[in-house]
């Protein structure tokens, strides 16, 4: 999997997740290194890095800030699946490690 200038949005979270379909992650990726800038719904501004495995696996790290002025942060393992159409679909696991440091799963596909 290569994700450079690709752009995803949830389409499931968790209650205790930050993202909404309204949040918007822009990819770049250069070697194994993954950044992403995003923001939208509850999300003022956000920021990711991550590592990509052989396998397209994300093992990333990111920092936000919400529409209540939070600072947040958290890990997330990330597997994707090419989907029939051409669009990748990720499958999220994260732990937030701030605040209440709880742990849910989200689901984002490809725009």
């Amino acid at each position: 999997m290569f994700y450079n200038n690709k752009k995803f949005r949830p389409i499931e979270n968790s209650e205790n997740g930050g993202t909404s379909s309204d949040t918007i992650f822009e990819y770049k990726q250069v070697g194994n290194i993954l950044t992403s800038n995003y923001h939208g719904g509850q999300i003022v501004k956000g920021h990711l890095i991550g590592l990509v495995d052989a396998n397209g696996v994300i093992d990333m790290r990111y920092h936000q800030v919400n529409t209540k002025g939070e600072l947040m942060t958290g890990i997330c393992k990330s597997v994707p699946e090419l989907m029939t159409n051409g669009k990748i679909r990720l499958y999220e696991h994260w732990k937030w490690t701030s605040g209440d440091q709880t742990s849910g799963t989200s689901v984002l596909e490809e725009i």
